[in-house]
């Protein structure tokens, strides 16, 4: 499903994030991307949704190599990945569910279904009864479930999540850690980069571990 081919990113100012990374991820894996802060782990959730290309190498994901696909055809591949990244871009000007209704009205849906899904949707994530409060008063965890909801309410076949239980105190960041083995469970590809391995352990899925822009031994 997802293959990088000798993978490398230099970002302006010659900062080499990726060194020639080679990797498969199969169809319906739950993988954990691990690594201290700047080790890749961003620039290799940011090429798989095709948001940044590489400087050398292929992504590929679906077959498609990315490098070669137009901004329209990157766009509709979006529309199957869940992307969840440190920056929650919550809109506090609005409540709960409109911040989750939100990507589906641009992808065209009508007012009632989109209501309708994003309703489920918060429910999943066990903000069922709060679609109306103001996100401003929810607490971190609160906030990163609703972040979760916003990103899986267009049922995506695959989720990518940075840093998902960065902030969070241990209770909450496992809450969090379930949801995606819950999202896996489901049938999606899931993806999750992550510094604290104690979060890892207890899943029994393969762990990528990053140092520098290299797999670590």
């Amino acid at each position: 499903m997802i293959t990088f081919e000798q993978v490398s990113k230099i970002y302006p100012g010659k900062y080499r994030a990726l060194d020639n990374v080679s990797f498969d991820i199969d169809k319906g894996e739950m993988i954990f991307i691990a690594g201290h802060s700047g080790a890749g782990k961003s620039t290799v959730l940011k090429l798989i949704a095709g948001l940044i290309k590489p400087t050398s190498g292929k992504v590929k994901v679906n077959n498609h190599d990315l490098s070669v696909l137009s901004d329209n055809q990157l766009g509709y591949l979006r529309q199957n990945i869940g992307i969840i990244f440190q920056d929650h871009k919550i809109l506090f000007d609005r409540n709960a569910l409109e911040n989750v209704i939100l990507p589906l009205r641009i992808i065209g849906y009508d007012r009632r279904t989109a209501e309708k899904r994003a309703a489920a949707a918060l429910e999943k994530v066990g903000l069922g009864g709060r679609e109306y409060a103001d996100p401003i008063t929810f607490s971190g965890g609160e906030q990163q479930r609703l972040c979760i909801a916003r990103a899986v309410v267009h049922q995506p076949s695959m989720i990518i999540a940075d840093e998902p239980s960065a902030n969070l105190d241990r209770a909450y960041a496992l809450d969090i850690m379930e949801l995606f083995s819950t999202f896996h469970r489901s049938g999606a590809t899931v993806i999750v980069a992550a510094h604290d391995e104690t979060l890892m352990a207890d899943y029994g899925h393969r762990i990528l571990r990053l140092q520098e822009g290299r797999f670590a031994a």
